[in-house]
């Protein structure tokens, strides 16, 4: 049986109080809180291992480097990729899709075109606007229907021509499961390569490379799923990560440097210029083992009878608005909504004053906003540790904030 009750006696920040009352976390969507076994692996880094990698030949650099390494050969294996070459460690999510959208936009050119979704977050828009601007490339994307799904309907002629698709996992503002598989199959049979934003789908369900459909790439962040901040991953195919440019020069991406060129250092190296966030790496790594015991699968489902009790009882409440699929097997952990006659961010404050901890803004996607005809919504997003007594604490909150505001 899963006991999130268990689970957050090894959440220090979790028995802490906010404004007189029991922190009810539920900003998961944008960062995840740490067991101890990740702070411990942090301190024991900086106590005994404190050395940097790749670069001496010492005890403490050998043993700073084993560790580092292997928490790659964890991450390769966590997502079922085909070996650790194939993970290249960046400072977040939004550093690997800059790295995706510069080395592969180099090579797109007037008349290229990239297909995009209308509910991406900023970091999978930005980035690719800034290559199709410079090389004159064509962005497309799929639309948004009502209900807060992708539709597929046009996507074979939205794909015609594409050298690249770039789309979102998991929605992070409404939480919206999209059909992956599909959607990279039909890519790859119009000669695209594929990119997925998995920033909040490798964090809350069982994700494998082949069950995807087998994308090119994919980006997460360890901050998402337990781990430190200040360490991003993306997944490559070998032979794409070895064809590609990189995308920082320095230290540690080198083999050989002359006055006037440069030879690059072997995948993913190539991709890892400079000192890393060790410790953090290291941490990473304890991370994906605490994942792995409480496994995957458990943690989705465990997320689904949170979600299923959220939206009922969100839905009783009159005067709030819910956004995104109402179907369980569509939608991640994640519960937008808006309260009749009160501000998204006036209704968080409320929460807030009550210990409970969302998010209210416009989560980075403001052109799914608008789609929508939203400025703004306010986001409960839960992870393993939630238990159901707390989406009582967050549908209480939101009545206190009704009865404030009437």
């Amino acid at each position: 049986m899963f006991d999130a009750t268990k689970i957050r006696g090894d959440f220090p920040i979790l028995s802490r109080k906010v404004n007189g009352k029991r922190l009810v976390y539920l900003d998961n969507a944008s960062t995840t809180q740490k067991p101890i076994q990740v702070i411990n692996a942090i301190s024991d880094y900086y106590s005994n291992s404190n050395a940097n990698v790749h670069r001496g030949i010492h005890a403490l650099s050998m043993e700073a480097s084993g560790k580092f390494e292997e928490s790659r050969r964890k991450t390769a294996a966590f997502i079922g990729a085909s070996g650790a070459s194939e993970i290249v460690f960046t400072k977040n999510a939004t550093e690997s899709l800059n790295l995706v959208a510069n080395s592969l936009g180099s090579a797109l050119g007037k008349g290229g075109v990239v297909v995009l979704s209308e509910m991406e977050h900023h970091s999978n828009i930005v980035p690719w606007q800034l290559v199709c601007r410079e090389k004159k490339a064509e962005l497309r994307f799929i639309p948004v229907k009502r209900d807060g799904t992708l539709d597929l309907a046009e996507l074979d002629s939205l794909l015609e021509g594409a050298k690249i698709v770039s789309f979102a996992h998991v929605s992070n503002a409404l939480g919206t499961i999209n059909d992956v598989k599909k959607i990279t199959n039909s890519a790859h049979k119009a000669g695209a390569l594929v990119c997925i934003d998995g920033a909040q789908s490798v964090p809350h369900l069982p994700v494998g490379i082949a069950q995807l459909g087998s994308p090119d790439f994919m980006a997460f962040s360890a901050h998402k799923m337990l781990g430190p901040t200040g360490v991003g991953v993306l997944y490559g195919r070998k032979e794409l990560l070895e064809s590609m440019p990189p995308f920082l020069g320095g230290g540690d991406m080198i083999r050989e440097v002359k006055l006037q060129s440069s030879m690059w250092n072997e995948v993913p190296h190539k991709f890892e210029a400079g000192t890393p966030d060790i410790a953090g790496v290291i941490a990473f790594g304890a991370a994906l083992d605490y994942l792995k015991k409480l496994g995957m699968g458990r943690i989705r489902l465990h997320e689904g009878k949170l979600l299923k009790i959220a939206l009922q009882l969100m839905g009783e409440i009159p005067g709030v608005s819910l956004y995104g699929p109402r179907s369980l097997e569509l939608r991640g952990g994640v519960v937008s909504f808006n309260v009749e006659g009160i501000h998204p961010h006036d209704a968080a404050s409320v929460l807030d004053s009550q210990g409970v901890a969302v998010r209210a803004g416009h989560h980075c996607a403001m052109p799914l906003m608008r789609k929508l005809g939203l400025g703004s919504t306010v986001r409960a997003s839960f992870y393993a540790y939630n238990a159901p007594e707390e989406v009582e604490v967050l549908a209480n909150a939101v009545k206190k904030a009704k009865a404030i505001f009437s």
